[in-house]
């Protein structure tokens, strides 16, 4: 499996995705915005057909248009009473793009495919370097904001009172889970981004209770995912999104059980 190139270079991306996903998803997970990440899998979709529409890359359209709107979808969601409608209309908006940016690419169907979807042959050197160069950017941008952030995401009442600017913190988060919508997306498409985005740290903090532990299982449960279903995919040639999806389910189904047994005794 391994000596095949496309199946060195999935590899090799998918294991930054998932060490980028699981560091975010646990912040994505406690700022409670899962719905910010399923929102910029739309926008991540109308951005890659916007790429492909003016001679870009899709991972260039995809940059462009999920940094922009995750600033701007996060300051219109930041009321719950509006949120579920801000949510919907741009939502709504964006799939709506992407479906007339493919048309007026004259692209076919297999270009949607692998947008919404992610495509492992696709990923070529070039690629692998992309995803390498954005998974870095986040993880200096994480780690230089990282006291910071956890403080604000953990215990906000008490980040405000310590003076942490909570709007500049929430740009620049949102700046970095734009990028990593955009880097995850070379794997699971864009329809399918929030899986490693959520469900990793989701599952994660039913086991660890610090913020370290908590990244560190994330990383972990998001590798098992991409790296089974890679070798899955392989073997079966299924998409790889489908294998990805169920293993990160059963993991945290797994962590609701563990977390009602515990509970219990």
């Amino acid at each position: 499996m391994l000596s095949y190139p496309f199946m060195q270079n999935a590899f090799a991306a998918g294991t930054l995705i998932a060490i980028v996903s699981g560091i975010v998803g646990v912040f994505v997970v406690a700022r409670n915005m899962s719905f910010l990440t399923h929102t910029l899998s739309e926008i991540g979709f109308a951005g890659a057909a916007f790429g492909l529409f003016v001679g870009w890359t899709p991972l260039a359209g995809m940059l462009l248009f999920t940094s922009v709107s995750s600033v701007a979808v996060g300051q219109l969601s930041s009321k719950a009473s509006r949120r579920e409608a801000a949510i919907t209309s741009i939502s709504a908006l964006a799939i709506g793009l992407g479906i007339l940016f493919l048309s007026l690419s004259n692209q076919n169907a297999s270009s949607a495919t692998n947008i919404l979807f992610g495509s492992v042959i696709g990923i070529s050197r070039t690629s692998v370097l992309q995803v390498a160069i954005l998974a870095l950017a986040v993880i200096v941008v994480i780690m230089a904001v990282y006291r910071s952030l956890k403080f604000d995401s953990f215990d906000a009442v008490g980040a405000r009172v310590a003076g942490i600017h909570g709007t500049t913190l929430a740009i620049i988060f949102l700046v970095a889970l734009a990028f990593s919508v955009s880097v995850a997306a070379q794997i699971v498409g864009s329809l399918l981004i929030f899986i490693l985005l959520t469900l990793p740290a989701s599952a994660a903090k039913y086991f660890a209770h610090g913020v370290v532990s908590m990244i560190g299982l994330a990383i972990l449960f998001a590798l098992i995912g991409v790296w089974l279903g890679l070798a899955l995919s392989y073997w079966t040639n299924w998409p790889v999104s489908f294998f990805i999806a169920v293993i990160e389910v059963l993991f945290y189904f797994i962590g609701l059980i563990f977390n009602r047994f515990t509970a219990r005794n």
